[in-house]
């Protein structure tokens, strides 16, 4: 199974997580982002257009989750590097893996990495 967790601006519109989304190259099971974002409009509007489910990940749960990339805002924030990545690997559970950094829209609005298990 593969998830992309997806981190965003408030302001960001939907096409910028879907344009950060596609930049990753995979198609996913699911989409992931902190909790705190789960129930902003474009992040569910994304889901719906995918027809996958959107999974709000606890945010101590992201602090958990080591990291490639590292922001210092996303880590003030989120106590992680990268709000894309800890959603991806949190979502995906225990001996996930991210295929690859984060990938970033082209507007600069969204991020988006993709992590699976070993299952998958």
């Amino acid at each position: 199974m593969k998830i992309a967790g997806i981190g965003f601006r408030a302001e960001a519109p939907t096409a910028s997580l879907e344009d950060a989304l596609s930049q990753t190259g995979h198609a996913v099971d699911a989409i992931a982002t902190a909790a705190d974002k789960a129930d902003a409009p474009q992040i569910k509007e994304l889901a719906e257009i995918l027809g996958v489910p959107l999974i709000a990940v606890p945010l101590d749960e992201l602090k958990q989750e080591i990291t490639i990339t590292q922001s210092p805002r996303v880590a003030e924030r989120y106590g992680t590097g990268s709000l894309a990545e800890a959603a991806a690997l949190a979502a995906v559970g225990e001996n996930a893996h991210l295929l690859d950094r984060r990938v970033t829209s082209t507007d600069g609005m969204a991020t988006a990495a993709i992590a699976e298990g070993p299952d998958a």
